[in-house]
């Protein structure tokens, strides 16, 4: 107080001999003033940051070059070798989590639980694609979850074959009695995939009987990829499947000669209502501030192909290693480093809405929430949603990670299973890696290890460890305005 009047006083007195007025002269020295406070504050952090550094290479040799390097790798190898795929609401799932618990209490780490969560229960069951007409020949095709099944021995029908909504809609009375098949172009998965989302209750609504959607890839080897669709209100729920780029295409041109194209589809799939299943949560208790958190994430659970290595094994290992890392070189951060292995995600983050639903009320105490799920490449950095200053803080920390070009913070976080917290005004994170092959193997039966490079995970799980330490052991949580 004392020191802010001296400041004020010396600081209009030389305004007023510059000829100010009285009012331009206090907003003066209130901006001085500030700026003088924001420098200060940001020379702390600088300073703070900076006196982590034998900590820092602490973590960085641990997983590069000492007993950590590619552990995330083999521990995620034993798993899902062990486990496989994991569709919430499976036996394959409810192993995956059992599996889980007994390896992060084996490794030493606090209060690891479950946390109920409700998810469907859909089974995909034995599914075909036959062409009957030209010629017979059996496609490659996955459900869509949660899709109906067919009636009993099948649908067999005629083809209409479209590559849009306005052209389904232009084309409407040619629809009705036939499988309808979607050849859409790959435009990005965010356009993409409402083809596969929608597509079934499209073609219903011009009365056709099943769709069938070109899997949503830039790259096939005639592999199908699957996914999650929905259904609209007061629509009939018809089957609907993914067929591979190459089908799609040949469909396409078929129909353009004016072949009449004879399709059967055969799917068994079934709804079975909702089960219970559960988050993983695992800890590194805060010495000081225990009650504050710096929550890591994955989601535990695949589609029912391939191993679920990619989406989203790697993300859920780098939060377990990310918590290992801390634990056995000793660090102390100050508040309590949580990972959350979801539940759940894939059905449209049905685990993480129930877990946000349950300690929403704790959003003041949620220093930032992280997730990884756009695979875990060459990593680039952070991406990062939060206030300007808080940005600027966690940039101090990711310079840690300058030796490995992987310092970059970018605007903008994403994860189905943190976006609940933005809305509360929680500073969040996300992994931005080089991950142009994600959608190649996205969802199909070539999501498996043979994806995952070692050393890119060890760099991986190297921002994720660094990233959460640093910002769970400054002196103050991260500003949200």
């Amino acid at each position: 107080m004392i020191r802010r009047g001296l400041c004020h006083q010396r600081t209009m007195a030389r305004t007023h001999f510059s000829g100010f007025s009285y009012a331009q002269s206090v907003l003066l020295a209130c901006a001085v003033l500030a700026s003088v406070c924001h420098g200060q504050a940001r020379q702390k952090v600088r300073d703070e940051v900076a006196a982590m550094k034998e900590d820092m290479q602490k973590i960085i040799t641990y997983l590069n070059d000492g007993p950590g390097k590619h552990q995330t790798y083999d521990r995620l190898a034993r798993f899902t070798d062990t486990i496989g795929h994991r569709l919430a609401g499976t036996p394959d799932m409810d192993r995956a989590i059992g599996y889980m618990r007994h390896e992060l209490t084996a490794d030493g780490l606090d209060n690891v639980h479950g946390e109920p969560a409700p998810v469907p229960n859909w089974v995909r069951g034995k599914e075909s694609v036959t062409l009957m007409e030209p010629r017979v020949q059996n496609m490659a095709m996955l459900g869509l979850g949660p899709s109906v099944g067919t009636p009993v021995g099948g649908i067999t029908a005629e083809v209409l074959v479209v590559t849009s909504f306005d052209e389904l809609h232009n084309r409407s009375s040619e629809a009705k009695g036939k499988i309808v098949v979607f050849n859409q172009p790959w435009i990005s998965y965010g356009v993409s995939v409402a083809y596969r989302s929608n597509g079934a209750s499209e073609a219903a609504k011009v009365g056709g009987l099943a769709a069938l959607v070109r899997s949503v890839t830039p790259f096939s080897i005639n592999s199908p990829h699957t996914g999650g669709m929905q259904y609209a209100d007061g629509v009939e729920k018809i089957p609907t499947a993914c067929i591979t780029v190459e089908d799609a295409e040949m469909l396409a041109r078929m129909a353009s000669r004016g072949t009449e194209i004879v399709i059967k589809l055969d799917m068994e799939a079934k709804d079975l209502g909702m089960v219970t299943s559960a988050n993983t949560v695992a800890e590194v208790r805060g010495s000081t501030r225990p009650e504050q958190v710096v929550l890591v994430s994955g989601h535990l659970d695949s589609w029912d192909v391939g191993q679920g290595a990619m989406d989203d094994g790697g993300g859920a290992f780098i939060s377990w290693q990310a918590l290992s890392t801390i634990r056995h070189l000793g660090l102390k951060p100050r508040r309590t480093v949580r990972a959350v292995l979801w539940t759940g995600e894939e059905w449209g983050g049905f685990g993480s809405f129930k877990y946000h639903g349950d300690h929403k009320n704790d959003s003041k105490n949620m220093d930032i929430v992280m997730e990884s799920d756009s695979g875990v490449f060459q990593a680039t950095g952070l991406r990062f949603t939060g206030s300007k200053a808080a940005k600027a803080i966690v940039t101090e920390c990711m310079k840690y990670m300058t030796p490995f070009n992987a310092s970059a913070v970018f605007d903008g976080a994403d994860g189905t299973d943190i976006d609940w917290w933005f809305q509360q005004g929680v500073p969040g994170g996300s992994l931005d890696n080089e991950n142009k092959k994600y959608f190649d193997f996205h969802h199909s039966n070539g999501d498996t290890m043979t994806v995952m490079d070692p050393d890119q995970l060890d760099v991986g799980a190297t921002l994720w460890t660094v990233a959460a330490y640093c910002i769970a052991s400054l002196d103050e949580m991260l500003p949200r305005a």
